[in-house]
């Protein structure tokens, strides 16, 4: 099996893809780009068996509803204008308090706040996959799933903040140190320096750790009552079992 992670941002220089290559034994990160450009991502999903995408891949029924409405003049009133519960009603989707219900903590909201320039460019890389004949399953279940590092990182044990930017190089070696500790089965071989240098390498590294998790039925998928919901908003992929068990027995069928 090989499993690609991308950290995305609105730019390519701040965009990451790590493939990782597994077998019975474990997984070798096998390439590494930071730098990646849209031609690379869509080869990318185009070859892997399974990618995790850092990037949400579809916005908020309410939102959406939201600006239709303001944009054709039919917005209704709402009972109280600056009301916290009523923008919060707008700029969540379903599976943003479904995660923050697991790891306690909410994701950067697509529909206000600073991701929306990647979730942009995301769109556009699904209009292309489609126009390829790769139609995206938002919901997970094909070759694409959005994932969220800090998430995974959460559940498996390990720091999943503090180690961003440049002002974090410390924490960030701290991460990678505790990572290979934890996935002692996991080779970054070349890559490790550069996984040590900028956080867009690991967070790939990570993704492509979820996609693989998500790929053996070890992550969260919508139920049939959410279903409908995050085939249009998308659904994060956060991971159900150990980090180990990545590579048990009852994985290793699908090597």
């Amino acid at each position: 099996m090989l499993t690609a992670g991308i950290d995305l941002a609105a730019e390519d220089s701040n965009t990451a893809v790590a493939w990782i290559r597994w077998t019975a034994k474990g997984g070798m990160l096998e390439n590494l780009i930071v730098g990646a450009d849209d031609t690379e991502l869509l080869h990318t999903v185009s070859t892997a068996d399974k990618v995790g995408i850092d990037c949400p891949l579809g916005w908020p029924v309410p939102f959406v509803d939201f600006l239709v409405s303001h944009h054709r003049g039919e917005l209704a009133v709402a009972a109280d204008l600056s009301g916290r519960a009523w923008r919060r009603s707008l700029v969540w989707r379903r599976t943003d308090k479904v995660t923050h219900t697991l790891i306690g903590r909410p994701p950067l909201t697509v529909a206000a706040d600073r991701i929306a320039h990647m979730a942009m460019r995301c769109a556009a890389l699904q209009a292309r996959l489609a126009e390829d004949g790769q139609r995206v399953d938002r919901t997970g279940t094909g070759t694409l799933v959005e994932v969220y590092p800090a998430a995974s990182l959460k559940k498996w044990g390990l720091p999943y903040r503090g180690y961003k930017g440049s002002r974090n190089g410390t924490a960030l070696g701290e991460l990678v140190d505790k990572l290979i500790t934890a996935a002692p089965w996991l080779h970054l071989g070349a890559f490790e320096r550069e996984c040590r240098s900028t956080d867009h390498a690991i967070d790939a590294v990570v993704a492509a750790l979820t996609a693989r998790a998500a790929a053996v039925g070890q992550a969260t998928r919508p139920g049939p009552a959410d279903l409908a919901t995050a085939a249009v908003e998308g659904w994060i992929a956060v991971p159900n079992e150990p980090l180990a068990s990545l590579i048990d027995r009852s994985a290793r069928r699908t090597t």
